[in-house]
């Protein structure tokens, strides 16, 4: 059974995982281009840059990303390294970006991630950027991001590089938010969020779609409930995540009976429900890695360009008929 206590919890998941890949720190992961709507309705093309790092510290239940970083620390120099490099692949590609992610699997104010000295470096290596969006656990946020945000204002002191955070709250379900073991708690992340606003920095929200610990007739009204908890923080954007098992740990909850994967028709619903809302913010919906959770082969791209359309577009778009299941509109 699941554990209850965290050093329990640390061993169940640490059991359940397959070997780690070796990581070059001095290398980033991979570097994607994509158009995602702004807060003022226009699209921008927008780079992100899976950097290579330190694991995060928690060890979150539902958590694989620590395929993609390294148990050492990451060396001084490296993430500048690794930016720079990005730019050089977008200034070959002709692509010309206004603004960056750099998701690094981890934390970006955790300094055995990303050492503070490598800050102003960091800076220097987004220049001419209007925002830049790094990712990071609730309990992180405070000194080390006023550092950050003073080295990109020395950068440009006429016109800084707006900040984004990206933190996941997964769930506004306080059980099943404890369960998950991500070590903090629906007021924790409210009060992170508090922080980051009274600095003007900007919100984006991760949520999960089809978590462990709720119960499959009870997961749609959550995800509702924990919309308007990331709207309530301040969140301009709400990234819904569906729930990848293959991990080890969520394949043992589900025979539990503890989690089911979603499926795609339970993303697709997801974003109908959130879009039917009228949200004033923005919902995207995660499309990595989509395919893993479509039955049907025949009508799978078709329904991944209309979640595609509806990020960029932000509104809701009629499901593509098909005839070999039943879904869409020839069912």
């Amino acid at each position: 059974m699941y554990p209850a206590t965290p050093a329990a919890r640390d061993r169940f998941i640490l059991e359940r995982r397959g070997p780690r890949t070796r990581r070059d720190p001095w290398r980033y992961q991979n570097l994607i281009v994509e158009d995602e709507r702004t807060d003022q309705g226009s699209p921008v093309r927008i780079a992100t840059v899976f950097l290579t790092g330190r694991e995060c510290p928690w060890r979150c239940v539902m958590c694989d990303l620590w395929q993609y970083t390294t148990a050492a620390d990451t060396p001084p120099g490296a993430i500048p390294s690794q930016i720079a490099a990005a730019r050089l692949a977008l200034r070959e590609q002709r692509e010309a970006v206004g603004q960056m992610k750099l998701y690094n699997a981890g934390n970006f104010f955790d300094p055995r991630a990303v050492p503070e000295s490598d800050y102003q470096q960091i800076a220097t290596e987004l220049a001419g950027l209007d925002r830049v969006i790094v990712e990071s656990h609730p309990a992180l946020v405070g000194s080390r991001v006023d550092r950050f945000l003073e080295a990109l204002e020395r950068q440009s002191p006429a016109s800084p590089i707006q900040l984004e955070v990206a933190m996941g709250l997964e769930t506004a379900n306080p059980d099943a938010l404890e369960q998950l073991h991500k070590g903090i708690t629906v007021q924790e992340f409210q009060s992170a969020s508090r922080w980051l606003s009274s600095r003007g920095i900007a919100l984006r929200v991760f949520l999960l779609i089809s978590p462990p610990f709720i119960a499959p007739v009870e997961q749609d009204a959550w995800l509702l409930r924990s919309i308007d908890v990331a709207l309530s923080c301040g969140a301009t954007v709400v990234s819904l995540v569906p729930t990848r098992p293959g991990n080890g740990a969520l394949e043992a909850l589900a025979a539990q009976g503890a989690f089911r994967p979603p499926e795609l028709e339970d993303i697709e619903r997801s974003v109908e429900l959130a879009h039917a809302r009228g949200l004033a913010s923005r919902v995207f919906v995660d499309l990595w890695d989509l395919r893993r959770f479509a039955r049907c082969p025949h009508c799978f791209e078709s329904r991944r360009q209309r979640l595609h359309a509806i990020n960029v577009g932000q509104r809701s778009l009629p499901l593509p008929s098909c005839s070999h299941c039943d879904r869409g509109e020839a069912a």
